[in-house]
């Protein structure tokens, strides 16, 4: 079940910075999307999934950069974008589920 979250990540990461690069031309939204979507295909898809080390701590560390990422964006805009509030926002939810999964994988908690 751990690996749902991470796929979707994966696709809506990859789309969402071939989407910025088309509109805005943005390289940094290309590289960013395609690098951290293959992390969460990799996490999910291979490791998660097939229940090898470090899968959940690879979707966390991932999902702590998506978050440390927009944090500086959200603060420069205000809060008042929405690609920014919605990276944020995901990247928050993802850290607080994966570092529950690893704290489950770990400590049995």
């Amino acid at each position: 079940m751990a690996e749902h979250p991470s796929f979707t990540l994966a696709g809506l990461l990859s789309v969402g910075g071939v989407a910025g690069y088309l509109r805005t031309r943005s390289t940094p939204s290309l590289v960013a999307g395609l690098v951290l979507g293959s992390s969460y295909g990799y996490s999910a898809g291979y490791l998660i999934k097939e229940n090898k080390d470090y899968g959940a701590e690879l979707a966390l560390g991932s999902s702590t950069v998506l978050l440390g990422s927009a944090v500086p964006r959200i603060i420069k805009t205000g809060g008042r974008a929405p690609v920014p509030l919605a990276l944020g926002a995901t990247g928050a939810l993802a850290t607080w589920y994966y570092q529950k999964k690893v704290r489950e994988f770990r400590y049995g908690v």
